[in-house]
């Protein structure tokens, strides 16, 4: 063969360069139809297209299980005993509070609280938290829901994995029994009502003027173009301070404290499960296994069955995200898991500060 052919210049003289490049960019569009095709029939028949966050789903882990009385009802698949039928519930807390994301799911677990409200075979819920808290609309909202669950005469226990702060303990105080691992960190019982960011100056300096059209003279509070004034202040301070109310109200009810005990340790800081058992904000520490036979002792000893009878089982209720096709596959295809890691922690935290993830005003402890 002519060395000469090989050269690139000869190669595209020859035509054969051309058809290459016109092969290959007809290869390259079948395969871009083809994929999209797959894509569009997964969507269609999965219903992957619209993403899943909210998750109608109520329990991952149920069935649809008859028994001899003709009663339906849904109910975990396991190792189920006909002779008693009482089963707990572990409802997972996980993540930030809010009403929906990657971990946490708001419409989900209420839909879920509701459901085990009105099983008759369901005996209690045992809440595993593992949370630095989150909205203060969506924390109040759970937690009245397990107080509405606590009323209807099931037990309500509560155990504390790696974090269970602000709006994670707030939701804990529905329980009548508070576990923790000896590793957990609990408590900033306080709120961040808002934040202020003035960059008035800054956009002075480099030329740049914003202008920002209200009716009412605090309508553009908060705003980085508009100096917070000192009436604003007060507002905002007024808002934390209700918020601020309606927290230690619940603990100190929920933990038999009067409010001053309360607001001695409810000034922010976290506490270790030691720290938090000996000022009484929880009540033992243990694993998960220790809660689970302890609530399971006093449901038992409850309803009346003798420590042979008593067969009281346990079943996982947790939140599954699902995210929208189009996610999955750029994950897949670009390889980033999670495409906030492509920012430098500085960068990142600027941008939190910026456009936080979370709404205020919120039961959120911030490390």
């Amino acid at each position: 063969m002519d060395e000469d052919f090989l050269d690139d210049e000869n190669f595209e003289k020859s035509g054969k360069g051309k058809k290459g490049k016109k092969n290959g960019g007809k290869i390259f569009l079948v395969v871009a139809i083809a994929l999209a095709i797959l894509a569009l029939a997964y969507a269609i028949l999965f219903g992957g297209l619209f993403s899943k966050k909210t998750n109608p789903a109520k329990t991952p882990a149920q069935d649809s299980f008859s028994f001899p009385e003709g009663i339906n009802i849904n109910f975990p698949i396991g190792n189920f005993s006909r002779s008693k039928g009482m089963y707990v519930a572990t409802l997972y807390v996980n993540g930030v509070i809010q009403k929906a994301n990657e971990t946490y799911n708001q419409e989900w677990l209420l839909s879920a609280i509701e459901d085990l409200k009105e099983d008759p075979y369901n005996a209690g819920i045992l809440l595993v938290v593992d949370s630095p808290g989150g909205t203060v609309y969506e924390a109040d909202e759970a937690y009245l829901a397990l107080k509405d669950y606590r009323n209807s005469g099931k037990e309500v226990w509560a155990y504390f994995e790696s974090m269970a702060a602000s709006g994670g303990y707030y939701i804990a105080c529905a329980a009548d029994t508070i576990w923790a691992n000896r590793n957990t960190l609990t408590g900033s019982i306080g709120v961040i009502a808002g934040s202020s960011l003035d960059a008035t100056e800054f956009l002075q300096k480099i030329g740049i003027k914003t202008t920002t059209f209200t009716a009412g003279k605090n309508k553009n509070m908060l705003n980085f173009n508009s100096p917070l004034t000192e009436e604003q202040q007060k507002i905002m301070q007024s808002i934390a301070d209700d918020a601020y109310d309606q927290f230690t109200n619940i603990v100190a009810s929920a933990r038999q404290k009067s409010i001053s005990q309360i607001r001695e340790l409810a000034d922010g800081r976290i506490y270790t499960a030691k720290q938090a058992q000996s000022n009484g904000l929880i009540d033992s520490i243990g694993t998960l296994v220790d809660a689970q036979e302890r609530m399971a002792d006093k449901i038992a000893l409850e309803n009346g069955l003798t420590e042979e009878e008593n067969d009281i089982k346990f079943y996982d209720y947790k939140y599954e995200y699902e995210p929208p096709f189009f996610n999955r596959f750029f994950r897949i295809i670009s390889g980033i898991k999670n495409p906030s890691a492509l920012f430098d922690p500085v960068t990142k935290a600027a941008l939190e500060t910026l456009a936080p993830d979370i709404e205020y005003p919120a039961y959120l402890y911030k490390n």
